[in-house]
C-alpha cells in the first residue's frame, strides 16, 4: 500500500465509524526535497527566496529534519565526525564565529488554494536556535523566533500561491553565545544562557558537536483542517484503590479537555466529542471570532478496564481515543488521536528509607532505571531507532529512563515506544549542576553567582516548558519532571514550574526540584547524591549503603572488538597497557581511545585478575568479564535491599549518543555488550542470587504475588566440568520482597581454593521448568581467576532454525564429557559480510553451558527485503568461534 492509499483508507474508515463522508483534516511532513545554502553565500533577503522565480539550482541538498552538520556530513563536505579524530577536521563554531553555520533551507512543496472554510497551517516542531520563516514571498513571524524547544505554528493559508506551487524557505542562526568548548562539561558553560542542550560544547563522554546543533532539526508538518483547530488534547486516567493486572477491575475514570482555535472572523458552534472503548462524550460548543478556547468534556467512568503497567508488572494495553469537533454538529473540521494507558501514579514517602517510593495503580514499584541522554548526538531520529533502543532497556529488565537534563525533551515518538514496552520516564528541564552553577569551576567563563542566573531569558524557558509540557503529557510512561541535572532552575523559573505551569498543564505527575534532592532521597551521607561510577568490587554493590533512591550510580560499557572496530581506525585498535604498580593504577592509552572517552580508573584491578590482555582481542573479551558481573552486582546488589535501604536506583548510564567508550549497555550501532546481559540477569522480576559477601543464597519477587512450590538448587562445577549439589530447598517468598535462603560459603571456598569455582543456581516449577537460571565464576583465595585460563577447550554442538519471519532459535548442547562451555557469544550476521545485523534483541547471551546440559535462546531483527538469509556465530571463552546457517529446520555445528 502506498502512503496516499493508507492515507486514504483510514479517513474513509473514520468517516464510516462516525457516520460522515468525508475527513476535512490532513496532515503530511516536509521532509524531502529540501535545498540549503549557508548566509555567506547568499545576498539575497527571504522575501525574495520564498518565491518560486528565486532558483536555487546551486545550492546543496539538505537534510531535514537534520543539521547543518548532518547536511554537510549527506554532501561529503565533512568526514564523519563519529569516527577517529574526524571530529578534530570539522571547524567549530567557537572559532569560526557564527555565520559559518547560519544557513538558509528553502522546500518547494504543492498545496492547493483553500476553499472557503478551510484552513492550512504550518507546524515546525523545532528549530535550532533561532529562525526567521517566509512563505512566497512573506515573513510569517513578526520578530526573530528563539528557542531550541519552542514549537511555531503558523496559519498560511493568507498566503498560500493560488498556482499551488509554493515555497518555504527558513533562516536559521545558531545559539548565542555558542560555547568554548575548553574540556569543561559544557565547554565554558556559556552555552547554557541559551534555552538549548548543553553538551554540545562537549562532556566527559563526548566531544563537541562543531555546530552545536544548528539546523531545522525537528519535522516540519502541515495540517489541513476546516474552521477550526482542535489542538493540545489533554486526557487524565483515575485508577483509585489498590489493583492487580489481571482479574476484573474496578472502575477508572477517564477526564479530557481540549484547546479549540477559531481563527476565522465569524462565531462558530459545534460540538467537541471524543469515543474511548465504543463510549462516546460530546459537548456543546459556541466559539467566538478569533478566539481559543480550553474546552472540559464530562468524565467517563470505564468499566473494567485493561490497566497499563511498568514493565515487568503487567501488560501495556493502550485504548485509542479520537477526539473529533464537528461544525454545527455535522462537519468534521479537526480531529485528534491520544493512544491512552489507563493508569495513576503515585508517590509516597518511605519512611525506612527515607525517600521516595513510586506506586503505579496502587503498588509499590521498585524502581530499576537508566539514565538516557539522547538517541543521536546529532540529533538524526528515527522511530525505528528510538524503537530498538527503548526495546534494549525493556530486555534489560528495566522499568525508568530518566531523560538527562542537558540534553531536551525527547520526541514524542520516542515517549510512544515507552508506552509500548512499559518504560516510566523523568523528564528532566534543561538545567545541569555543571553549566548552571552549582560548583565553582575554573574551566567556566562565569562565576557561580552569574551561573546560578542562566538562562539569559527566564521568559522563554518558560514558555517553552509550558509548550513541551503539552506536547508530551498524555503519554502513559511519563511519570515524573525534574526540575534540572544536580540543580534547582533559578527562583523565578523554579516558582512557576512547580505553583503555576505544572499545576495547569499537567497536575498529575510528580515534581522532583533537581535530579539528587533530599525530596527524592535523603541524603544523610554527603556529596551530591550520586555515584559511584567507576567500577566496584563487586562485594560493594551489596555491602555499601548508598544513596536510597540513587539517580546515577554505575560506568563501565567498553564494547567488544567488533564494536571497536566501527570506529576505532585498525592502526589505533591497541589495547592499554596496565603500568601500575603496588595496585595503584596506571595505564597508557591510545589518544583515539582517550579522544573517544575511554575511563580504564578500575578496568586494570578488575581485567588483571584474568591475566594481563595478550593483545585487543584478548583485552576486549575480558572487558566483557568485567562489564557482565558489574552490573549484574549492581542490579542485585541492590535488590537485595529492596524497601530496606533503598526504593530505586537508577544507572549512569545505559547507552551513547555518539562513539563514547564509557557508561552504556549496547554502543552507538546499537551493538549490545555484555553489560546488557549482565544487567538483564540481574534485573529478573523474580530472580536467584549469590551474595558475596555473606555466601547466602537469595532470591528476590518483584511481583505482586506470592511465589510458591519452587525449588532453588545450587551446584558448583570445577574447572574439569565435575560438579558437586551444594543444596536444594523448596522455597516460597511473599510479593515484593528479597530474602535469603542458605549459605554455600565453606563448601565454595574449599571448591574453589586453588582455581576458582563455577556456581549455578536456579529456580524451578513443579515440572522442573527453569524460572531463573544464574552462572557465577568466582575467583580462588587470592582473587584471581587462574581456573579459567586453563580450561579445556569444549566443542559445543550448535543448532539455529528460523521459527517465524524475523525469529530464530539458537540452542547450544555441551556433552557431559566436556568442561563447562564459559561465557559464549551468540551474533547474528549477514553472510556475505560477516558483520554483524543490527539491532538484533536476544532473548539471553554471553551463556554458559555445564556439561550435560544445553541452553536456548531466541534472536529477532527486522528482514531486509531481497537480503541474504541471516547466519550466526557462536564465540566463547573455550569455544572456538563457529558460523553455521539460519535454517526452517535446523542446522548443526560443532
Amino acid at each position: 500500500m502506498t502512503t496516499f492509499t493508507i492515507s486514504r483508507f483510514l479517513s474513509l474508515f473514520i468517516c464510516t465509524l462516525f457516520g460522515h463522508a468525508l475527513l476535512a483534516q490532513s496532515q503530511y511532513e516536509l521532509k524531502a526535497g529540501w535545498m540549503s545554502a549557508p548566509i555567506s553565500q547568499v545576498k539575497e533577503k527571504g522575501e525574495a527566496i520564498s518565491t518560486s522565480s528565486y532558483s536555487t539550482a546551486a545550492w546543496a541538498p539538505a537534510v531535514v529534519p537534520g543539521t547543518v552538520l548532518t547536511t554537510q556530513l549527506h554532501n561529503k563536505q565533512i568526514p564523519d565526525p563519529f569516527y577517529g579524530m574526524n571530529n578534530e577536521r570539522i571547524p567549530d563554531i567557537y572559532t569560526t564565529g557564527r555565520e559559518y553555520y547560519t544557513y538558509w533551507f528553502a522546500k518547494d512543496f504543492t498545496e492547493s488554494t483553500p476553499q472557503k472554510g478551510e484552513q492550512v497551517w504550518l507546524h515546525l516542531r523545532g528549530v535550532n536556535y533561532s529562525s526567521d520563516v517566509y512563505l512566497n514571498g512573506r515573513k510569517l513571524n513578526e520578530k526573530t523566533h528563539h528557542g531550541m524547544f519552542l514549537r511555531q505554528t503558523y496559519n498560511i493559508t493568507p498566503y498560500l500561491a493560488k498556482d499551488g506551487n509554493n515555497r518555504l524557505a527558513v533562516l536559521v542562526y545558531p545559539p548565542d553565545p555558542v560555547g568554548k568548548p575548553n574540556g569543561g562539561q559544557g565547554g565554558d558553560g556559556t552555552i547554557a544562557r541559551n534555552v538549548t542542550h548543553q553538551y554540545v560544547a562537549g562532556w566527559d563522554w563526548i566531544q563537541p558537536i562543531r555546530d552545536r546543533n544548528t539546523g531545522i532539526w525537528d519535522k516540519v508538518i502541515i495540517e489541513k483542517t476546516k474552521q477550526v483547530n482542535l489542538k493540545n488534547p489533554h486526557v487524565i486516567t483515575l485508577v483509585p484503590g489498590k489493583r492487580k493486572p489481571n482479574g476484573p477491575q474496578q472502575p477508572a475514570t477517564v477526564k479530557v479537555t481540549a484547546e479549540l482555535e477559531n481563527p476565522t472572523s465569524e462565531k462558530i458552534r459545534g460540538v467537541l466529542r471524543y469515543t474511548l472503548d465504543g463510549k462516546t462524550v460530546s459537548k456543546k460548543v459556541s466559539l467566538p471570532a478569533n478566539s481559543t478556547q480550553k474546552v472540559a468534556l464530562d468524565d467517563l467512568v470505564l468499566q473494567n478496564p485493561k490497566l497499563w503497567w511498568p514493565n515487568m508488572y503487567g501488560p501495556q494495553h493502550l485504548y485509542p481515543l479520537h477526539l473529533q469537533f464537528l461544525v454545527n454538529g455535522k462537519t468534521v473540521s479537526d480531529e485528534e488521536t491520544v493512544q491512552v494507558g489507563v493508569r495513576e501514579i503515585q508517590t509516597v514517602w518511605n519512611e525506612r528509607t527515607r525517600s521516595m517510593q513510586v506506586n503505579v495503580n496502587g503498588q509499590p514499584i521498585f524502581i530499576k532505571g537508566g539514565n538516557w541522554i539522547i538517541s543521536d548526538a546529532m540529533l538524526r531520529f528515527s522511530d525505528a531507532r528510538y524503537d530498538a533502543e527503548v526495546r534494549y532497556h525493556r530486555d534489560m529488565n528495566l522499568n525508568l529512563i530518566r531523560i538527562w537534563g542537558g540534553a531536551l525533551v525527547e520526541r514524542p515518538e520516542f515517549y510512544e515506544a515507552c508506552d509500548r514496552y512499559g518504560l516510566l520516564v523523568i523528564q528532566d528541564f534543561w538545567m545541569t549542576g555543571d553549566a548552571n552553577g552549582r560548583w565553582v569551576d575554573p574551566l567556566k567563563a562565569d562565576d557561580q553567582w552569574t551561573r546560578r542566573k542562566y538562562p539569559d531569558d527566564h521568559g522563554l524557558f518558560l514558555r517553552s516548558a509550558a509548550d513541551q509540557v503539552k506536547m508530551i503529557r498524555n503519554y502513559p510512561s511519563l511519570a515524573m519532571w525534574c526540575g534540572g541535572n544536580e540543580i534547582t532552575p533559578p527562583a523565578g523559573i523554579l516558582t512557576a514550574l512547580q505553583d503555576s505551569i505544572l499545576p495547569e498543564l499537567d497536575g498529575t505527575r510528580w515534581f522532583i526540584p533537581y535530579s539528587n534532592a533530599d525530596s527524592m532521597s535523603f541524603n544523610t551521607i554527603g556529596g551530591n547524591g550520586d555515584g559511584p561510577y567507576t567500577i566496584q568490587p563487586i562485594s560493594q554493590f551489596w555491602a555499601y549503603r548508598t544513596w536510597p533512591f540513587n539517580s546515577e550510580v554505575g560506568s563501565v560499557g567498553v564494547g567488544d572488538l567488533e564494536s571497536l572496530e566501527r570506529f576505532i581506525p585498525k592502526e589505533n585498535l591497541v589495547a592499554p597497557q596496565y603500568l601500575g604498580k603496588d595496585h595503584k593504577p596506571s595505564e597508557k592509552v591510545d589518544s583515539v581511545w582517550t579522544y573517544h572517552t575511554y575511563t580504564g580508573v578500575g578496568y586494570e584491578q578488575h581485567i588483571l585478575p584474568y591475566g594481563a590482555p595478550t593483545d585487543i582481542r584478548d583485552f576486549t573479551r575480558k572487558a566483557q568479564l568485567v562489564n557482565y558481573d558489574q552490573y549484574r552486582a549492581l542490579m542485585e546488589g541492590f535488590s537485595s535491599h529492596m524497601w530496606d535501604w533503598y526504593t530505586g536506583t537508577i544507572i549512569w548510564k545505559t547507552q551513547n549518543p555518539w562513539t563514547s567508550m564509557r557508561g552504556q549497555m549496547y554502543d552507538y550501532y546499537l551493538d549490545p555488550n555484555a553489560a546488557l546481559f549482565g544487567l538483564r540477569n540481574g534485573g529478573e522480576p523474580l530472580h536467584v542470587m549469590f551474595d558475596p559477601v555473606d555466601s547466602m543464597v537469595m532470591a528476590v519477587n518483584n511481583g505482586f504475588e506470592m511465589k510458591r512450590d519452587l525449588m532453588l538448587v545450587a551446584t558448583a562445577y570445577d574447572m574439569a566440568g565435575k560438579s558437586t549439589s551444594l543444596g536444594q530447598l523448596i522455597v516460597e517468598i511473599n510479593p515484593s520482597t528479597a530474602k535469603k535462603y542458605f549459605p554455600l560459603k565453606g563448601n565454595l571456598r574449599r571448591l574453589g581454593n586453588e582455581k576458582g569455582v563455577f556456581l549455578s543456581l536456579r529456580l524451578l516449577d513443579l515440572d522442573q521448568n527453569v524460572i531463573s537460571n544464574n552462572f557465577y565464576w568466582l575467583p580462588n583465595a587470592a582473587g584471581n581467576y587462574t581456573g579459567l585460563n586453563e580450561l579445556a577447550k569444549a566443542k559445543v554442538h550448535v543448532t539455529a532454525k528460523q521459527i517465524e519471519k524475523g525469529k530464530m532459535e539458537v540452542t547450544l548442547s555441551n556433552p557431559a564429557t566436556n568442561t563447562v562451555a564459559f561465557f559464549n557469544r551468540v551474533s547474528l550476521i549477514d553472510p556475505q559480510t560477516n558483520e554483524r545485523i543490527l539491532p538484533a534483541f536476544y532473548s539471553d547471551n554471553y551463556i554458559s553451558v555445564p556439561p550435560g546440559e544445553q541452553q536456548r535462546i531466541t534472536v529477532e531483527y527486522t528482514p531486509v527485503e531481497g537480503a541474504a538469509s541471516p547466519a550466526i556465530t557462536v564465540e566463547g571463552w573455550n569455544v572456538e568461534k563457529l558460523t553455521l546457517p539460519v535454517t526452517t529446520t535446523g542446522s548443526a555445528g560443532r
